[in-house]
């Protein structure tokens, strides 16, 4: 690669400022400028550092993966959310190391200038270091991924220090985990009250085993900038207020595909459920009345 193609730093460009209700004092946060090639995790460090923010949308297929790429997403999650947003399971549990790789490849090959993250399914990491290592090797040759998300505290560093020695970036996952689900009682938030003190103590032993990145979820929003504050790598959130580095939403949940009652934190940006029902039923008309195909559409 000539030096004319290489990507420009992070911070350079022009970068938009807009009113920010995480940033102190009601100052404005700018936002964050796309490199114009392959996001790294040194862009990430960069917007912690420079105060910018990057969005994150889960993908599971190549047109989503196409779509929020050409629009400057700079994240992709192959979520193990694939499990109640794809294959239909009540929870993201089911969910096997093979299934998470096809999905993996599907958008890693899609994706051109995005960092792509997988995450670490249910069973594939919490036996041994060894283990979370072997499952991460796979997501990484067959995945074709950039990085992994796995979900614990503090009891899985060394599980962290093991996966960054064998060179692979992990993306931690605190607050509301959930895998854990069953052990957590259900869909709670985490960390109110004298709680809080324990994500934060979550998040600085897992940025100090070397995650790159600490995403939380569902945890109050003065927890999170407690978090954002203690660490120097950028924040996450789902869930946790406006104050972290990221957001990151589930994107059948964003564009509105998904039907049924939506979390609380779920902010939907179009009704696609709507228009492809207007979709389906129209097309349905048609070939019933046999209007469809016409003669433009025969041969």
């Amino acid at each position: 690669m000539t030096s004319a193609e290489l990507p420009a730093p992070y911070g350079e460009g022009a970068a938009s400022s807009s009113p920010s209700p995480g940033a102190p004092n009601g100052q404005t946060r700018p936002s964050t400028p796309t490199p114009p090639g392959r996001v790294r995790i040194h862009h990430l460090q960069q917007a912690k550092e420079q105060g910018t923010r990057f969005a994150m949308l889960t993908a599971y297929d190549q047109y989503a993966a196409q779509v929020f790429d050409e629009t400057g997403i700079e994240v992709l999650l192959v979520g193990d959310s694939a499990a109640n947003n794809v294959l239909g399971h009540a929870t993201t549990l089911p969910i096997t190391l093979d299934e998470m790789i096809l999905f993996s490849r599907a958008v890693s090959r899609a994706a051109r200038r995005a960092l792509v993250v997988a995450d670490l399914p249910f069973g594939s990491y919490e036996v041994s270091p060894q283990q979370a290592v072997e499952s991460s090797v796979r997501l990484l040759k067959e995945g074709l991924v950039h990085a992994v998300k796995m979900e614990g505290g503090a009891d899985y560093a060394d599980t962290v220090r093991a996966l960054v020695r064998a060179g692979i970036p992990v993306m931690a996952h605190i607050g509301f985990t959930p895998q854990s689900e069953h052990a957590l009682g259900g869909y709670r938030v985490q960390g109110r009250g004298e709680a809080s003190q324990r994500v934060v103590d979550d998040a600085v032993a897992l940025a100090d085993a070397g995650a790159f990145c600490v995403l939380m979820e569902m945890v109050p929003a003065e927890t999170a900038l407690a978090v954002d504050a203690a660490v120097s790598v950028p924040t996450i959130g789902i869930g946790a207020g406006p104050g972290t580095t990221g957001q990151v939403l589930v994107w059948q949940d964003m564009a509105g595909l998904r039907g049924g009652r939506q979390a609380k934190f779920v902010k939907q940006y179009a009704d696609l459920r709507t228009a492809l029902a207007e979709a389906a039923s129209a097309y349905l008309d048609e070939v019933r009345s046999g209007t469809f195909p016409g003669p433009e559409h025969t041969f």
